[in-house]
């Protein structure tokens, strides 16, 4: 697969589909299993509490991953995506309510740069707050 994005149809300043996510107990358990990361944070609300956060918390992998499918959708290609990275600023808490918790995740192209390539900084929040810092992914367009 390439990208279904051309870049010359593209401009520093072009928002993509924004996505929202949502985020229960059940989402991190299979999330646990697949990726083999069963730290307690993560699904046991008496030992997040016990460690001193306010609840059971999204793996930051998990989090980085729900943002950056606004880019892999909008490129239409995944491997389209050649560099991502983030700093995780805040927790996604995700309270045992049968609710749960949602990312919310907004992006647009920052700047254009060579070999078909564009940066594209995300910004992703949670609770209002945000929960990624310096989301920045760089993607090679058709």
């Amino acid at each position: 697969m390439t990208a279904k994005i051309a870049y010359d149809e593209v401009e520093v300043g072009t928002e993509l589909p924004a996505g929202t996510f949502p985020v229960t107990r059940a989402t991190l358990i299979r999330y646990a299993g697949a990726s083999g990361d069963f730290n307690p944070i993560h699904w046991n609300e008496k030992f997040a509490v016990e460690v001193g956060l306010p609840d059971v918390i999204a793996h930051g992998m998990f989090t980085m991953a729900e943002a950056i499918r606004v880019v892999t959708d909008w490129a239409g290609d995944p491997a389209a995506v050649v560099e991502y990275g983030v700093r995780f600023t805040k927790p996604v808490v995700v309270p045992d309510d049968g609710v749960g918790a949602v990312i919310e995740v907004s992006a647009k192209v920052a700047a254009k740069l060579d070999d078909r390539q564009v940066r594209v900084d995300l910004t992703a929040t949670s609770a209002g707050q945000k929960v990624l810092g310096m989301s920045r992914a760089v993607v090679r367009l058709a």
